[in-house]
C-alpha cells in the first residue's frame, strides 16, 4: 500500500523540477546575453568571456535529465525547530530564495546520513523516497523519538527498504552514484578532512569505489577553493573499470575530475610489453628508485681523456680534471638534470674563457675592445660538433626512454647504477637487448613507473629555443586512488608524486591484491606515499553488493588466502546458491566439453535474468583465466550470444567475458567463473584471484570447472545442479 503522504511529497518534487527548468532557462539568457556583446575594453571583454565559462559550467551543472533530483526529507525535533528540509543532488530555491532541496554535501544534510536511535542528531524524523525519474513511487520513515523505530540498527543501516530496493535494481555496465543510501560508516569517510592521507579498508560489496567518488565530489564542494583551481585525480585499475565509473561524478554535479590508469600518468609511452612475474617484482621494488637516480648520476661524468674544441685559429682544451671540477661544481645546483644542463655550459664556458683570450703580445689587446664574456664564448661554440660531443659525454640531455633503454641494454651501466643495491641474480633480471635502433621498445607497465621515476629526475628535455618550460608531471589537490593494494612500490611513487600537498584517499582490499605485489598491511603502501600530513586508517565492514549465499562460498577462500581477516557482513540474501558444474575433460584446458559446458550455463544465467528481471534487463560477466578468453569470447559468439571484451566493446554488451584483473571493482547480475584452478595458477596471487572473482556478483554465481577445484570450494559441488 502506498504511503498517503506520497502526493504531497509528489508536488514538492515537481515545484523543484519546475525551479531547477527555471533556473536553466534564467542561466541560458544571461549566457546568450553575453555570447551577443561586441567590443569593449580588455577588462570588459575578459569579464564577458568569464560569464561565459561560468554559465556554460552551470548550464552543464543543472542538466540532470530525469535523474533523481530529491531522494530525502529530515524533520527536526520540536527544540531544534519544525521547518522540514528535502536532500538532494542540487541546492533549489523557491521565488523567495527559501530552500526547495538541500545539497546532499551541505552541513546540513549531514543528520540524513548520520543520524541514529542512539544519537538522533536532533532529527524526529527521516524520509526516503523511493523515485523512479521524476516520479515518488513510496516513502520510507524512520523516527527517532519512537522506540523501536530504528530499523537495520545491527548493521548500522538507514532507509532499509529503499537501500534494499537500490541493490535488487538490475545492473546496466555503469556504476551509479548511492548518493539516495549513502549509509552512516560511508558518510563518516566522505566527509572526512582533506589533510593527509585517509587508507579506506573495505571488503568486497562495500562500495568503497563509490564512496571514494562521492568523496571526491564532497570535497570539491566543501573545499572549492582551492580544488577548483589544482584539481581532483581519480586513479583506478584499468581502462575498463574508468569507463565502468565514468558517469558517477558527472551524475553528482561535478565535471572537472580527472580520470586515468597509473600508467596513463606518464604521457607518450604506451605499455605493450610483457614480462615474467618475478621481472615484474623486481621493476617494482622500491630499491629501484635509487638505482634510476644512479643511473642519472652515472650520466654526469666527467671526461677520460681530454677533449680539443676548435675555436678560431686555436685550440680549446677540456681537460679530465676542468671537467670534474665543472661536474661536481653543477651537480651542487638545484634542479633536474636537464635543467641543469644550461648551467653546466655556462660554467664549462667560464672555465674555457682564458683559453680563449687573446695572448698577451696579440694585437687585439690593444686595440681596446671590450674582453670577451663566457656568454660571447658559449655562442661561438654552440654549432661546433666537437663541443656538442664533449657536452653529450658530460652532462648529455635524456629523455626517460633513453635513460632507461641505455641502461637496461648494458651489463655494466646495470652493475655500475645497482652497485650495493641489487644481487647479482637481480642485475642479471634487468638486462635486455637493445635490439634494432629502428624497432619499437616494447616498454612493460612495470617498466611505465620506472621511466615516471627517471622523468622527476631529469625534468623536460628542452632545447635553447624553447621559450616556455613545460611541467613534466601534473600535481593535484587532492588523489584518490582505488585498488591501491595492487600497487607496486614505485607505482605509489608515482601516484604519491601527482598530490601537490599529500592529500589523498585510497581505497582497497588488501586480501583482493592479485599484482605482483601483495601488502600484508596498508602500513606498506602508505611508507611509499606523501605522508607528511600523516594517515589515517578506517574499515568499511558492511557488504552490500554480494548476497550472503555467495559470500559465504568466498569466505572460504578468504580463510585460506587471508586467515586474519573477517569479511565484510551481508546486508540481503537472493535465495540462490551457487551452482558448480563439474566437466570430464580428457585431455588440454579447451577441450571441447568445457566451453559446450561455458554455453550451457552462461545460456543458463540469461534464463534466469529473462525470468527475474525481464527481457535484456541485467548483466553477466564470464571470469575466465587469460589464456582462454578468446576461445570462449568466440565460442559465445557462435552460440548467438553477443559478448564484450577488453579492447572490443567491454562492458556495452549484456555478456562481457572478462579476467578476474579486468574485472576488478566491477559488478554483474550474475557471474560465471571458468577454471578457477586456472585461474588461481596464472595469478600472481594464486587464490586471491578467485575470491575476486566469486564476489563480482548480485545474484547468481556459477562456477564451471574441468579440473579439480580448490580445497576451499570443493564443499561447494554439493550446491550442483
Amino acid at each position: 500500500m502506498t504511503h498517503p503522504d506520497v502526493p504531497a511529497e509528489q508536488a514538492h518534487v515537481d515545484l523543484a523540477y519546475e525551479r531547477l527548468a527555471a533556473m536553466r532557462a534564467r542561466t541560458a539568457t544571461m549566457l546568450q546575453d553575453a555570447f551577443g556583446e561586441r567590443g569593449g575594453t580588455f577588462q570588459a571583454v575578459t569579464e564577458r568571456d568569464i560569464r561565459v565559462r561560468n554559465g556554460l559550467g552551470r548550464l552543464e551543472q543543472l542538466d540532470i535529465g530525469d535523474t533523481s533530483l530529491v531522494f530525502g526529507r529530515i524533520d527536526r525535533a520540536a527544540q531544534e525547530g519544525t521547518e522540514p528540509f528535502h536532500i538532494g543532488r542540487l541546492a533549489i530555491s523557491d521565488r523567495d530564495q527559501e530552500p526547495l532541496v538541500v545539497d546532499w554535501r551541505a552541513p546540513i544534510a549531514e543528520p540524513f546520513y548520520r543520524a541514529t536511535g542512539a544519537h538522533p542528531m536532533g532529527l524526529r524524523r527521516r524520509r526516503h523516497l523511493l523515485t523512479e525519474g521524476r516520479r515518488v513511487v513510496d516513502l520510507e520513515d524512520e523516527y527517532f523519538d519512537e522506540e523501536g523505530s530504528d530499523s537495520g540498527a545491527s548493521l548500522g543501516l538507514s532507509g532499509p527498504q529503499v537501500l534494499t530496493a537500490a541493490l535488487e535494481r538490475s545492473r546496466t555496465g555503469r556504476m551509479q552514484d548511492i548518493v539516495a543510501t549513502i549509509q552512516r560508516e560511508q558518510d563518516e569517510i566522505i566527509r572526512g578532512p582533506l589533510a593527509g592521507i585517509l587508507v579506506v579498508q573495505g571488503g568486497p560489496g562495500t562500495g568503497k569505489t563509490a564512496v571514494a567518488l562521492h568523496r571526491a565530489a564532497y570535497l570539491l564542494y566543501t573545499h572549492r577553493f582551492p580544488l577548483e583551481g589544482q584539481g581532483v585525480l581519480v586513479v583506478g585499475p584499468n581502462p575498463t573499470f574508468l569507463r565502468y565509473i565514468e558517469h558517477v561524478l558527472p551524475s553528482l554535479d561535478e565535471n572537472g575530475v580527472e580520470l586515468s590508469t597509473v600508467n596513463a600518468l606518464y604521457f607518450g609511452t604506451r605499455a605493450t610489453g610483457r614480462e615474467e612475474d618475478d621481472i615484474a617484482r623486481l621493476k617494482g621494488d622500491a630499491r629501484m628508485a635509487k638505482v634510476v637516480a644512479h643511473a642519472v648520476a652515472d650520466r654526469e661524468r666527467p671526461l677520460r681523456h681530454t677533449a680539443d674544441i676548435p675555436y678560431g685559429s686555436h685550440v680549446l682544451r677540456i681537460t679530465p680534471r676542468m671537467s670534474s671540477q665543472v661536474v661536481a661544481a653543477t651537480r651542487r645546483r638545484p634542479g633536474t638534470h636537464n635543467s641543469r644542463r644550461r648551467a653546466f655550459e655556462s660554467i664549462l664556458h667560464r672555465h674555457l674563457l682564458d683559453q680563449a683570450a687573446p695572448p698577451a703580445d696579440s694585437p687585439d689587446r690593444n686595440l681596446g675592445t671590450e674582453p670577451l664574456t663566457a656568454e660571447e664564448l658559449g655562442r661561438s661554440l654552440r654549432h661546433e660538433p666537437a663541443m656538442a660531443e664533449a657536452l653529450d659525454r658530460m652532462w648529455p640531455l635524456l629523455t626517460p626512454e633513453q635513460l632507461l633503454h641505455d641502461l637496461f641494454g648494458a651489463p655494466a651501466l646495470i652493475d655500475l647504477a645497482a652497485r650495493d643495491i641489487l644481487t647479482t641474480a637481480e642485475r642479471a633480471l634487468l638486462r635486455r637487448d637493445r635490439g634494432n635502433p629502428n624497432d619499437r621498445i616494447p616498454w612493460t607497465d612495470a617498466d611505465i613507473a620506472l621511466l615516471d621515476e627517471g622523468l622527476a629526475l631529469l625534468g623536460p628535455r628542452r632545447r635553447r629555443r624553447d621559450t616556455e618550460a613545460e611541467e613534466p608531471i601534473r600535481g593535484y589537490g587532492h588523489v584518490v586512488v582505488d585498488e591501491a593494494q595492487d600497487l607496486s612500490p614505485m607505482q605509489l611513487r608515482m601516484v604519491g608524486r601527482r598530490s601537490l600537498s599529500g592529500s589523498m584517499t585510497i581505497v582497497g582490499d588488501v586480501a583482493q591484491a592479485t599484482g605482483s605485489w601483495a601488502p600484508a598491511s596498508w602500513a606498506q603502501v602508505v611508507e611509499h606515499l606523501p605522508a607528511r600530513r600523516g594517515w589515517r586508517l578506517t574499515e568499511l565492514t558492511v557488504n552490500y553488493r554480494t548476497p550472503a549465499e555467495i559470500m559465504e562460498l568466498a569466505s572460504r577462500v578468504l580463510a585460506q588466502v587471508a586467515p586474519g581477516m573477517r569479511p565484510p557482513e551481508a546486508v540481503r540474501a537472493s535465495g540462490h546458491f551457487p551452482r558448480t558444474v563439474p566437466v570430464p575433460v580428457v585431455s588440454g584446458l579447451l577441450e571441447e566439453g568445457l566451453v559446450a559446458a561455458s554455453v550451457d550455463a552462461l545460456e543458463q544465467e540469461l534464463e534466469n535474468l529473462d525470468v527475474e528481471r525481464g527481457d535484456g534487463a541485467g548483466t553477466i560477466g564470464v571470469l575466465a583465466p587469460p589464456s582462454v578468453l578468446d576461445a570462449l569470447s568466440d565460442a559465445f559468439e557462435s552460440a548467438g550470444i553477443p559478448v564484450g571484451r577488453v579492447g572490443h566493446g567491454a562492458l556495452d554488451e549484456r555478456v562481457s567475458v572478462l579476467s578476474v584483473e579486468d574485472a576488478k571493482g566491477l559488478e554483474f547480475d550474475a557471474v560465471t567463473v571458468v577454471e578457477p584452478d586456472r585461474i588461481a595458477r596464472e595469478s600472481p596471487q594464486g587464490l586471491r584471484s578467485i575470491y575476486v572473482a566469486l564476489t563480482r556478483a548480485t545474484q547468481w554465481l556459477t562456477v564451471v570447472h574441468s579440473g579439480p577445484l580448490p580445497a576451499s570450494l570443493a564443499a561447494a559441488q554439493s550446491s550442483s545442479a
